[in-house]
């Protein structure tokens, strides 16, 4: 007679599995992923250096609070995480403190040095009332194919968190280019609640290097629902819009499941083999999701796209391929617990992924495919 199989059991046993990552569930997953024994977390807040601001002209430890959600990028040899870095100014809750981008370097992906001063910060500029108090924050990174490197990231003011632009040739000096969606729809969607943009990506080598599909640049954003959007010049972007005239999801939450809650873009998308790979940051809930799990814990998923129709979802993970266990992903701002994934990058043979852990530092896991 056929076996029965108990679903709820099997979850139960795999979260009491030893603190390591759960083994690939599908052929077109990228991994598995480890954590390297003892160098996580690879950057931590720290008191100095001092930055002066120049919109409150004081003297700030600007990475005092929490160091996190990293983008990552190779150049030259060598891995730059630029990561989210919060002062200890404002209100002592997630999101009432200035964030503002610092820089990283690395010769091996794991040991990092850190720059004095962060590369990017709100200032008195034509987005000082999209970025002020609150920053800039949770940034992505690709490089086109002459050079440029393209950034997505979140301006918050306190107020409502908008999907931003910037693009920089050496990843210090950077131009902000404002709202990705300021010109669509005649600035219809300017004031919407968007973050979290993922855009689509082929690797070249160490490169992720954006391409068109059907003549236009594509990118995954936002929370809770992950949408989509394209472009021509990867600087002004325009959502698409479902027959109702909303803003078509193309990744949802699912009762039952680990990403019961949220779902959200993960680093850049991927062109592979299979399909275009997007990793995306999941929350469950536990009175709709996983108990066991936890409330509003963060894991991460994978999702498989048509790679001749972004919008078209093929797969998707039913479980989780990360999640908190570490005592440094479960304490900090975050105290639910957080595995927050937005650096992926291909380096001496591997991918690194590079995320933020409880709201408060930088860790890193990684995937030799040669063992595979």
């Amino acid at each position: 007679m056929p076996v029965k199989i108990n679903k709820s059991l099997i979850f139960f046993l795999l979260i009491l599995l030893p603190p390591a990552l759960t083994s690939q569930e599908k052929e077109w997953m990228f991994g598995p992923f480890e954590r390297p024994e003892g160098v996580n977390p690879i950057i931590t807040p720290r008191k100095g250096p001092v930055f002066f601001c120049p919109v409150n002209e004081k003297d700030v430890y600007w990475e005092e609070m929490a160091t996190f959600n990293p983008a990552s990028v190779v150049r030259d040899g060598r891995i730059y995480v630029l990561y989210r870095a919060e002062d200890k100014l404002g209100e002592m809750i997630i999101g009432g403190h200035t964030s503002r981008i610092g820089k990283a370097v690395s010769d091996d992906g794991i040991n990092f040095e850190r720059k004095p001063e962060p590369v990017m910060y709100p200032g008195h500029d034509d987005q000082k009332e999209y970025e002020w108090p609150g920053g800039v924050e949770d940034p992505r990174i690709v490089e086109t194919a002459d050079g440029m490197y393209v950034m997505t990231y979140t301006q918050w003011n306190r107020d409502v968190p908008r999907l931003a632009i910037a693009t920089s040739y050496d990843l210090v000096n950077w131009k902000k280019h404002g709202p990705a969606f300021k010109k669509a729809y005649d600035g219809r969607y300017l004031d919407f609640h968007t973050k979290a943009g993922a855009i689509i990506c082929r690797p070249e080598g160490s490169r992720l290097v954006p391409e068109k599909i059907n003549g236009v640049y594509w990118m995954y954003f936002s929370v809770p629902y992950v949408h989509i959007a394209v472009s021509d010049d990867l600087i002004n972007w325009r959502p698409i819009e479902d027959d109702r005239g909303e803003l078509l999801k193309v990744l949802s939450p699912r009762p039952g499941y680990f990403d019961s809650w949220l779902v959200e873009p993960g680093p850049p998308a991927l062109i592979t083999d299979h399909g275009i790979l997007l990793i995306y940051n999941a929350g469950n809930s536990m009175h709709t999701g996983i108990p066991e799990l936890g409330h509003r814990l963060y894991t991460a998923g994978q999702a498989l796209y048509d790679p001749a129709n972004p919008i078209k979802l093929i797969d998707r993970t039913d479980n989780f391929f990360i999640r908190p266990e570490e005592e440094y992903e479960r304490t900090g701002q975050y105290e639910d617990g957080t595995t927050f994934l937005e650096g992926l990058s291909y380096f001496d043979g591997k991918w690194f992924i590079y995320y933020g852990t409880a709201d408060s530092r930088v860790a890193v896991i990684v995937w030799d495919p040669s063992l595979n």
